[in-house]
């Protein structure tokens, strides 16, 4: 499989991830990117530089959810929704103002408690922000790092919300002392934003409006000069523009994409899944982890088990797009909050299937809520259309939601986590999978 996928390919695609995550149009990063090469081309970058630029920006939200939670217990708001209206706050401080009257505390449950969020955002706003971001910022650079991506591409990460006369964060860098890839990716996400929520004029009108106080004037005139191309924003506004980016990258600067690297890239995802909630810390890798084990016991080849690993490190990142207000909600889901929470799973599917070799992986990732008396989701599939690869990541996925603390239960010992998955065998929980499971504890338990 790695033989044939490109590492630019596995990136455009997952980056649909990092999209719905920060409410916005699935291809955001992709049109970004597209926006900030013109760019690149333009001022004269070399391949290598082009190179750390294009993944600079496909990957500018790898850090995206590891603020979501607090966003929402700061804001009492929907993350993904106040991501979203955010990104259209223009400078100055009485569109920001705006923006805090309008978007704290909307899920307060009361007036009350509302008021109480939007003067602790008054009182502490320049330390919540500097949190928020530092948090993002960091944690997406120390991500790409992971990934195997340089340091020109993880600091132009870190660098995003820095602002051209010293405004912004995570540092109050300014001018030239912020990374160019950064500079270009910030004045490139905007630009998109304005353009997909309003149009080209919008989007034109923000780079003028910004030039010299968020935006480099010089990059800012090179967006301005590409903007005067209809061949450019016919490629912006076309069906095919990701396979117009995936052209953009530098062929002589291409990474192979080998097995071990494509393990760490699920690895990597993995991690911007579980950092959505402080509940679901190290679910995935836990989840690959059993279902690796649960495999090794039933037979399953080396191989087979490796690619299933990676289905199961992938599992959940369709809960990129399900709000921190649901996710972390202590109390019992109502049949709107359920619904989204359903959702996760057709969002896995789709981000997966985006890749062609992805296929059966992701059908296969994206079935793990699917139940063998066909009362599952997405679905509803009946126990002869669920794999025996989905049943093993299923069984590995209960296991931890139940061993491990969530909002609504404290963690469970293994011998009760065990009893309660007794109860569901045979309609949720394929025995032959629990069996191996309990083995794999088992062993484990000796051993210590």
């Amino acid at each position: 499989m790695a033989a044939t996928l490109q590492l630019s390919q596995l990136i455009s695609a997952l980056s649909y991830a990092l999209d719905i995550t920060e409410g916005q149009p699935e291809g955001h990063c992709v049109r970004s990117c597209w926006i900030g090469m013109r760019i690149g081309r333009a001022i004269g970058l070399e391949a290598q530089a082009l190179w750390d630029l294009y993944y600079t920006i496909l990957l500018k939200d790898l850090g995206c959810s590891s603020n979501a939670a607090r966003i929402s217990e700061l804001y009492l708001a929907d993350d993904r929704r106040f991501k979203q209206d955010f990104k259209l706050v223009g400078p100055g401080l009485p569109q920001v103002l705006g923006f805090v009257f309008s978007s704290t505390g909307t899920h307060a449950g009361g007036w009350r408690r509302r008021a109480e969020s939007i003067l602790n955002v008054l009182r502490n706003g320049k330390e919540i922000a500097d949190e928020l971001i530092h948090t993002r910022c960091h944690r997406g650079a120390d991500i790409a790092r992971q990934l195997r991506f340089n340091e020109n591409v993880a600091c132009g990460i870190q660098s995003l919300d820095e602002h051209w006369d010293g405004s912004g964060r995570p540092l109050g860098l300014s001018g030239d002392a912020i990374p160019l890839n950064a500079r270009i990716a910030l004045l490139a996400q905007v630009a998109d934003v304005f353009h997909a929520t309003h149009d080209r004029h919008a989007a034109r009108e923000q780079a003028r409006l910004r030039a010299g106080c968020w935006f480099d004037p010089a990059l800012t005139q090179a967006f301005l000069d590409a903007a005067d191309d209809e061949a450019f924003w016919r490629q912006l506004e076309a069906d095919d523009v990701e396979q117009a980016v995936l052209a953009l990258e530098p062929a002589q600067c291409a990474v192979p994409l080998d097995e071990d690297y494509m393990d760490q890239i699920a690895e990597g995802f993995g991690l911007v899944v579980d950092s959505k909630s402080p509940f679901t810390a190290g679910h995935s890798q836990r989840v690959g982890y059993y279902t690796d084990r649960i495999a090794m016991r039933m037979g399953v080849d080396p191989a087979r088990r490796r690619w299933l690993r990676r289905a199961a490190l992938l599992h959940d990142v369709g809960k990129l797009g399900v709000s921190n207000t649901i996710l972390d909600k202590p109390g019992p889901l109502n049949a709107r909050e359920w619904e989204a929470v359903k959702l996760h799973a057709s969002y896995t599917e789709a981000i997966l299937g985006r890749i062609s070799s992805f296929a059966e992986l992701a059908c296969v990732a994206g079935a793990h809520h699917e139940r063998l008396d066909g009362q599952g989701y997405p679905r509803g599939l009946s126990a002869e259309s669920i794999t025996m690869e989905t049943r093993i990541i299923t069984t590995a996925d209960i296991f931890d939601a139940i061993h491990a603390e969530r909002p609504y239960h404290p963690p469970t010992p293994v011998s009760q986590t065990l009893e309660l998955m007794r109860r569901s065998l045979g309609w949720a929980i394929d025995p032959a999978c629990f069996a191996a499971l309990e083995h794999v504890l088992d062993v484990e338990s000796a051993a210590e």
